[in-house]
């Protein structure tokens, strides 16, 4: 009988010494962080320099959703310092997968198995929903609020814009569409977390009608009406998808 009891301790104390050898300090976990931050620096970088060299057709791009506009810069160096930027955001944009797989593998050591399960789908469509709140705001917020102006001007006033405004005005309406396009992600997490549940956030619709509204109205950096009913009509379909989808996990 005390021979088993002294294996039992001697297991006891030989797993022990495995877990503590697995387990790393502080400061260790503290450079880890550190050297991925830097490696996704670089990638950033190399990922900006590359999109520098083809600014050009970048700049294209962005000119697409509008029409029958000359472009004009106030400053000898306004243009430069615009296509730095698009360059700049547009390494940000693609290096934005190496960044989640670079959180990923930070914090998967330290997840158990069912947090795993959450975390990772979570993170992949947050990611998923951004790019499709970048490609909602270009193809159907800015033609619209860019049309907008040009059809209230039309026969009025010559379309001539600065190069640099427009992509300002552009920029604030991606990022902000890609934000609104995480309001699924909120909800799930909120689920999860047991904070609200599904019913109770079906229940407030008429709220979330007004909010709705209130936030397409900040969000847009145009004052047209056409604008701010698209993004609030996307902010509810975002918002019953993500109440449906908690549904569908608790159940």
């Amino acid at each position: 009988m005390n021979s088993k009891i002294i294996v039992k301790n001697s297991d006891f104390s030989f797993n022990n010494n495995l877990t503590s050898n697995y387990e790393l300090p502080f400061s260790e976990h503290i450079e880890e962080l550190r050297q991925r931050i830097f490696h996704l620096f670089w990638i950033i970088l190399f990922l900006t320099c590359i999109a520098f060299f083809d600014v050009k057709f970048l700049v294209k791009i962005l000119e697409l959703p509008v029409n029958d506009v000359k472009f004009f810069q106030l400053s000898p160096g306004e243009y430069f310092i615009s296509t730095v930027k698009i360059s700049f955001y547009t390494g940000l944009l693609f290096g934005s997968p190496f960044a989640i797989g670079q959180l990923l593998l930070f914090l998967l050591p330290g997840l158990t198995e069912k947090e795993k399960k959450i975390i990772l789908p979570l993170l992949i469509g947050s990611l998923i929903l951004f790019g499709l709140g970048l490609l909602f705001s270009y193809y159907a917020l800015i033609p619209a609020a860019l049309n907008f102006f040009l059809n209230y001007s039309d026969q009025v006033i010559e379309p001539f814009w600065s190069f640099n405004q427009y992509f300002e005005f552009i920029l604030v309406l991606f990022y902000s569409t890609g934000l609104a396009f995480q309001i699924p992600i909120v909800q799930i997490l909120l689920g999860l977390l047991n904070i609200v549940s599904a019913k109770q956030m079906l229940s407030v619709w008429r709220y979330i009608i007004l909010v709705s509204t209130i936030i397409g109205a900040v969000l847009t950096p145009s004052t047209d009406p056409l604008t701010q009913l698209l993004l609030a009509l996307a902010i509810l379909l975002l918002y019953f998808s993500g109440a449906g989808i908690l549904f569908l996990i608790k159940k």
